[in-house]
């Protein structure tokens, strides 16, 4: 494939660093950590390390604390944990070996977190898929729902993964859906396994049929939130894939340009998909234009009012064209709203609840 194309470029660090620490603290990593770890690169090539670094101390503080019979510490470090080892894959890096394995170490810390503080989450994991599923706390009477909840998948983006949006999760399973959050193709711990897919239908209805039957949860009301590319995952499985309900896409494109993407699109395109021809087949095939007439179910399309990324089309033109669509747009919102997350998180997860708990 040749070299490493973005991080050859010159002077990317300081725009790399500053362009992810929104994305960093609306994941949760402590933005004082965030600025320690950073401060400390030479270069971007050090930045798997580094933060692969940050994930092993906690990892280590986790140890200890379990040692000590302190579960919930214990959790919330494994917790920590599992996002810096995910921000450590972020970068489209040459070591394939050492992505996979940070992949695998976050998705080990997030289990043994939820082994810790929520033994009621259940491992699901397909040929096309690997999660967790969760249930949400069930409230005393006359509060809580009766019998099975909706299920809601949450889907990651391009470089994302499971792991990375654990506010997103807990959100929705405090408004009583239960959550399914995964890695599909492409991503996280599956990026080692095969390429991302633009007809991610398929997949969210492998987690569906995986899902189905389990005690509590009812894939009939399903709903699917998506985040970055993961949004236009959701478009397309609210098209196709019938048992969705309501589905949202936040920061997604409506359709790609593969000529006017940044280098970092394209390269992460590129060694996600094992190279540059199958990258520019895939980023032709992420268009929205004839399919969004088709997304009948309500769909929220959740914008920020800064992100404009060359080559991207963004989810505006998704909210005129789908049928029984509405746009939210944060106007200072940054890509993936991690500058405002009190400005459409609690909106976003108060929205689709009420549209699953309330569907017969």
């Amino acid at each position: 494939m040749g070299g490493m194309y973005f991080l050859d470029q010159p002077d990317v660090m300081a725009p790399f660093v500053a362009g992810n620490r929104s994305r960093a603290f609306g994941a949760g990593l402590d933005p004082f950590a965030y600025e320690r770890v950073t401060d400390g690169l030479r270069s971007l090539h050090d930045w798997p390390a580094a933060f692969r670094a940050a994930g092993a101390r906690l990892v280590a503080a986790a140890d200890e604390y379990a040692a000590q019979g302190r579960t919930v510490s214990a959790g919330e470090a494994l917790r920590g944990a599992a996002r810096w080892l995910h921000f450590s894959t972020l970068l489209p890096h040459p070591d394939a070996t050492a992505m996979a394995g940070a992949a695998r170490a976050a998705d080990e810390a997030m289990g043994r977190a939820l082994a810790l503080t929520e033994p009621s989450a259940v491992r699901v994991e397909g040929a096309s898929f690997a999660g967790w599923l969760r249930h949400p706390v069930r409230l005393e009477a006359p509060v809580a729902p009766l019998g099975p909840v909706p299920v809601v998948v949450v889907v990651p983006g391009t470089d994302s993964a499971k792991e990375e949006f654990h506010a997103v999760a807990d959100a929705l399973l405090a408004r009583g859906v239960a959550v399914c959050a995964i890695d599909g193709p492409g991503q996280g711990v599956m990026a080692a396994r095969q390429g991302p897919r633009a007809d991610y239908q398929h997949v969210v209805g492998e987690v569906l049929d995986a899902v189905a039957g389990r005690p509590g949860v009812d894939v009939e009301r399903a709903g699917v939130l998506g985040l970055s590319l993961g949004g236009y995952y959701a478009s397309v499985s609210a098209a196709y894939e019938p048992r969705v309900r309501a589905a949202v896409a936040v920061s997604g494109p409506y359709r790609l340009d593969w000529d006017g993407l940044p280098p970092f699109v394209t390269d992460t395109l590129t060694r996600r998909c094992g190279g540059r021809e199958a990258a520019r087949e895939f980023a032709g095939r992420v268009d929205l234009t004839g399919t969004a007439s088709r997304i009948d179910c309500p769909l929220l399309v959740v914008e920020g009012g800064t992100d404009d990324t060359p080559g991207v089309a963004d989810g505006t033109a998704l909210a005129a064209a789908a049928p029984n669509a509405t746009l939210l747009c944060v106007p200072h919102g940054d890509h993936l709203l991690g500058n405002s997350r009190p400005d459409w998180l609690a909106r976003t997860a108060d929205w689709l609840a009420a549209r699953l708990l309330t569907t017969p």
